[in-house]
């Protein structure tokens, strides 16, 4: 075959500069929903290769297409052009920079990493088309983007990578060691023995960089004298001290093992070819889940979700959060497929493109009704309004919490980077931030839950959705806040009772290892009131620090303290204390959630 492609070069080029391009095809676009975008990088001609064959792949008639030649034999006359074009989201020729493919495409990720999101860069495509060399440089880019301090406040940085090879599993950082990938009781994905080094400086990063490449598995084969032989994953997580609660933002850069077409393949043995099989295998895997969690994203309003086959390899197991559709995070994912421009590798490129189209889900844009309701209709004035007028006290600056943000786009803002922007309002708690992130999500929830027939026994509310009043007065229970009307203006002291959450500062329970300075308790009786034997948690009388005409402005109480799941609290109804109204700084309105059986603070 390489023969008569060089037999037929002139011919080529004939064919080549005679072809009109068609007009660039008009597909749906992509909103600005869109989490996975799709590219292609089209190496330059090496020197050996340039000398023999023309180039085959070039840039479209827009930056978003590619237009591939491919000389085929005739059964009879001379040999035939055959031309297409494939549609991604952007094109790198030949003379673009990994620098440029980093401005364009993989910066964004990195603020969003650093408020706690979940970015993920995949690189791909046939073995020698520049894949290391694309990830190598845009880890280095990386590097310098978290180090040179343009990124606002205090975070933790930590490295870790690894190799997959086949079902097997090595740490680069620690000389190969293998290890296991388990899923947690919570459902996550942990790198059970892998080495997590903590970074500080943009050379300690770029030093483990080198290490973990200098121990990849790499083999020569017919396009690639040190071809890699496994996918190599760097995880960056980037921990928030500040909110210890909040969960780490995660950047993952994956340098995927080349494909190889059957040509490159005619000198392997036996253990080489089930090392292609396993490859090829994974990367149909990946592709499927790509697509699949694409196409559950660009439909959110099923109810089924799509079937994402991330278990059906040690890879997509690994990236677990980028494709389950259950999780509850939003990961934002960049493909580069990689491509080798030479008119011998002609096949294997158009394999690689025909993979990078088929990632591609176009999101068509719909027009969306408002629904006071509704965060998810929301544009960004409707947002701020509602945001001044549902804070709490101090109100969370809407200008500072949703500068440019519609509703949409605030619903899908990492968790950390929502509370640190509440808490950049002056005098905002952390506890008043946590629960308006709260209460903005619930909302959002709800409103995805309800039900839109009317009844003649209910009524209509604010957002447009039925409302049962027995159901509404019946959710109201399941909070701490007073059930009658207009009791929010009275002061909170002078309307003590069970079940109101107080936040108190208590001085005879400091000492104690398990209490602080500041804590929540629920109000159960007023201490007149229990029995001669009821005991505190320190096993002293509580009848006994009263008053005896029953004016002590003391009560029992149930202790209140965090749960396991970040902002969540639960009760402790056999951990009493007492709690002198003196020592009580503020009520506080919780909520019990069913489906996770703990309470939250809402406003």
């Amino acid at each position: 075959m390489e023969q008569f492609l060089i037999d037929n070069t002139d011919r080529y080029h004939a064919l080549v500069a005679a072809f009109k391009p068609r007009p660039a095809d008009k597909k749906a676009q992509a909103s600005e929903k869109q989490d996975i975008i799709v590219s292609t990088r089209i190496r330059p001609m090496l020197t050996e290769e340039e000398t023999v064959f023309p180039a085959s792949v070039f840039v479209g008639s827009s930056t978003s297409t590619v237009q591939v030649h491919e000389l085929k034999k005739s059964v009879r006359g001379p040999a035939a052009l055959n031309s297409s074009s494939y549609t991604v989201d952007q094109v790198f020729g030949p003379d673009a920079s990994t620098a440029q493919i980093y401005e364009s495409l993989v910066q964004p990720l990195v603020p969003w990493a650093w408020g706690g999101g979940l970015g993920t860069v995949f690189s791909y495509g046939q073995t020698g088309s520049g894949k290391t060399y694309t990830v190598s440089g845009l880890e280095r880019h990386v590097a310098e983007t978290l180090m040179d301090g343009s990124l606002e406040g205090e975070r933790k940085i930590h490295i870790t990578i690894i190799e997959l090879a086949g079902t097997q599993v090595y740490d680069l950082l620690n000389f190969r060691k293998q290890i296991s990938i388990l899923e947690d009781s919570l459902s996550q994905i942990q790198l059970a023995g892998a080495v997590e080094a903590c970074i500080t400086t943009k050379d300690e990063f770029l030093g483990f960089i080198e290490a973990a490449a200098s121990l990849r598995r790499t083999a020569p084969t017919q396009k690639n004298d040190t071809s890699s032989r496994s996918h190599a994953i760097c995880r960056v997580r980037i921990q928030n001290p500040t909110i210890p609660s909040a969960e780490d933002g995660l950047l993952y850069l994956v340098d995927l093992a080349g494909s190889e077409a059957a040509r490159d393949r005619t000198e392997h043995d036996s253990k080489r070819m089930a090392e292609a099989r396993d490859i090829n295998k994974s990367l149909s895997t990946l592709k499927d889940c790509i697509r699949g969690r694409a196409l559950a994203d660009a439909d959110s309003t099923k109810k089924a979700k799509a079937y994402v086959p991330f278990r059906q390899s040690t890879l997509t197991k690994t990236l677990k959060h980028v494709f389950d559709p259950a999780s509850a995070r939003i990961c934002k994912t960049v493909v580069i497929a990689c491509v080798n421009p030479c008119l011998a590798d002609v096949k294997a490129s158009i394999n690689t493109l025909r993979y990078a189209e088929l990632l591609r889900v176009a999101v068509p844009k719909r027009s969306i009704e408002y629904n006071a309701g509704v965060p998810a209709t929301w544009n960004s004035e409707q947002l701020r309004t509602w945001i001044d007028g549902n804070s709490g006290t101090p109100p969370i600056s809407s200008t500072i919490l949703a500068p440019h943000e519609t509703g949409p786009q605030l619903l899908r803002l990492p968790i950390p980077e929502f509370l640190e922007r509440c808490l950049k309002t002056p005098d905002v708690s952390p506890e008043q931030a946590q629960a308006f992130q709260t209460k903005f999500w619930k909302l959002h929830v709800d409103s995805q839950h309800a039900k839109s027939k009317p009844s003649a026994a209910g009524a209509t509310g604010e957002s447009g959705f039925f409302v049962d009043p027995f159901m509404q007065r019946f959710e109201r229970l399941n909070c701490s806040e007073d059930p009658e009307p207009g009791a929010d203006a009275i002061p909170f002291k002078q309307r003590v009772r069970p079940g109101m959450v107080v936040c108190w500062h208590p001085k005879k329970y400091f000492q104690n290892a398990n209490w602080g300075n500041k804590n929540y308790a629920m109000i159960l009786s007023s201490v007149e009131d229990v029995g001669e034997r009821v005991c505190d948690i320190k096993g002293d009388k509580v009848r006994e620090q009263g008053a005896k005409d029953g004016k002590s402005g003391k009560y029992l109480a149930s202790t209140i303290i965090p749960a396991i799941l970040p902002g969540a609290y639960t009760v402790q109804p056999w951990q009493q204390a007492v709690v002198d109204l003196e020592e009580v700084e503020s009520e506080v309105l919780m909520e019990y959630d069913e489906a996770t059986r703990y309470f939250y603070i809402t406003l």
